[in-house]
């Protein structure tokens, strides 16, 4: 994430004989022989409620059971004046239980209508949980289609440990949308965790003259008409939904290729549009450099937007990196670039593993500083590691994060520690071969710190566990 500067189509519900059925035909024996009468599970036994989450045990709230979402299209109107949304969202999904009732992540605004299917569906709300009751359960399997019609005014999350404001973001001239770790439902109804990836659609309604920015590619040309101006995004490859952006306002935008081939398109508010080339022209170069280090890159195209909100922090939203009110150095581009790899591409199953997100963005900083030939990522460690015994970074084990302390600077720079140590301990070869497999092997999917330690034993031929449990779970300096 943040570098700081300082799963309908109609619900298709088939329940065709029933749940259970009961073997016909005679049968002759003994009383000693008499089979076992057949069990018949009745039809309201086998559905439950989805789960109000999907099961991480830090962010025991977030995400939801009983489903897998396919797809979002999301389809919203926002006024910066009266700082109003009004939207509708379509969620593909199947259910991965029969479900009786299931919930969507939703913080504040107004649900007006829910329908499940062609029916409608009744509702609740309780804090930031909208519970759906279809009007007929969804057995296990199933494919079924929710849209949610609602409105009012976001409130964006504001953390009290060191994450600041996310989510929609009110600005000046329109919204700065960045969600890390759980703003999407400050804004959509959504299955708000990284266990759950999807594709989207957006169309996004703004005042003529602003501009809609959404993730991954525009689809047509936008649409004037009646003073406002409506755009097209759709994002075609799996992503997370805090990676979801809507970011609007008034921007300047370029657009072209970058070297290697990646559709590249850079957008910054006007008070920084002195630095949209050099947004366009490092957008471009670092993601074709990290391509040749981590191996093809992920999605259709690339970029990056300079917004006018001063956020202080930046985040990797898919396909466009959002720079919150300043201008981004090459390092912070080179991170959250890498990031498209690692944490977009391949995304962790649990927030305990975050490590895997941050702690590589922070080694591709080092990665880039080698390659430009300023600094070896070997003074960086050394650096690091010549902080005090007592300095409350060894005391945090970047392994074991900490919900009310999630991004940490252990997690970014223990965890590059981690991997530098990795690099020392399995050699070069091996362990840029480890960056490209791992990447390959795990493309648009889910990842934990187990599956990691695994491969790199496999590749390096060494048993590394007592390294990853050093450098990831010890509450010290590591020797």
């Amino acid at each position: 994430m943040r570098c700081s500067v300082k799963r309908a189509v109609a619900v298709l519900v088939v329940l065709g004989g029933g749940i259970g059925s009961v073997a016909g035909g005679a049968v002759s024996c003994s009383p000693a022989d008499e089979p076992t009468p057949p069990v018949v599970q009745s039809t309201e036994a086998a559905f439950r409620p989805g789960a109000p989450g999907i099961g991480d045990p830090d962010f025991p709230t977030d995400g939801n059971g009983g489903y897998d979402v396919a797809h979002y299209d999301l389809d919203i109107a926002y006024t910066p004046a009266t700082k109003r949304l009004v939207g509708v969202a379509t969620v593909k999904a199947s259910a991965t239980q029969g479900l009786s009732s299931f919930n969507l992540d939703l913080a504040g605004l107004e649900v007006r209508q829910v329908t499940v299917g062609d029916a409608r569906a009744s509702f609740s709300r309780q804090g930031d949980e909208l519970t759906v009751r279809p009007a007929k359960p969804i057995p296990s399997g199933n494919e079924f289609t929710v849209k949610v019609s609602y409105d009012g005014v976001p409130n964006p999350a504001k953390d009290m440990g060191n994450l600041g404001t996310f989510g929609f973001i009110p600005t000046s001239d329109g919204a700065f949308v960045a969600s890390e770790p759980n703003g999407s439902k400050t804004w959509f109804p959504a299955n708000d965790h990284p266990a759950d990836k999807a594709t989207y659609d957006f169309t996004i309604t703004v005042p003529a003259g602003l501009t809609a920015l959404a993730n991954g590619e525009m689809v047509g040309r936008p649409k004037t008409s009646g003073g406002t101006t409506t755009f097209r995004w759709r994002e075609r490859h799996p992503m997370a939904t805090y990676l979801a952006t809507a970011t609007l306002g008034k921007f300047e935008l370029r657009r072209g290729t970058s070297a290697g081939g990646i559709p590249t398109l850079a957008a910054t508010d006007p008070h920084y549009k002195n630095g949209l080339d050099q947004l366009y022209k490092s957008s471009a170069e670092l993601t074709d450099h990290w391509a040749t280090v981590f191996g093809p890159y992920p999605f259709s195209s690339t970029g990056g937007v300079i917004d006018n909100h001063l956020a202080g922090y930046a985040l990797e939203n898919q396909t466009k990196p959002m720079y919150g009110g300043f201008r981004p150095d090459q390092l912070i581009m080179a991170h959250e670039l890498a990031h498209q790899w690692f944490g977009n591409s391949l995304t962790i199953w649990r927030w305990k593993d975050l490590w895997l997100n941050e702690g590589f963005a922070t080694y591709a900083e080092w990665l880039y500083t080698e390659h430009k030939g300023t600094k070896t990522a070997e003074q960086y460690f050394t650096d690091y590691h010549s902080r005090p015994v007592d300095d409350p970074m060894w005391s945090y084990p970047p392994g074991r994060p900490k919900p009310d302390d999630l991004f940490n600077q252990s997690i970014y720079i223990r965890g590059a520690m981690t991997l530098h140590a990795l690099r020392k301990e399995i050699g070069d070869e091996t362990f840029f071969k480890l960056l490209k497999t791992w990447a390959a092997d795990h493309r648009y999917g889910h990842v934990t710190t187990d599956q990691f330690i695994t491969l790199s034993e496999r590749l390096s031929g060494k048993n590394l566990k007592p390294l990853f449990d050093t450098w990831l779970y010890q509450p010290h300096r590591p020797a």
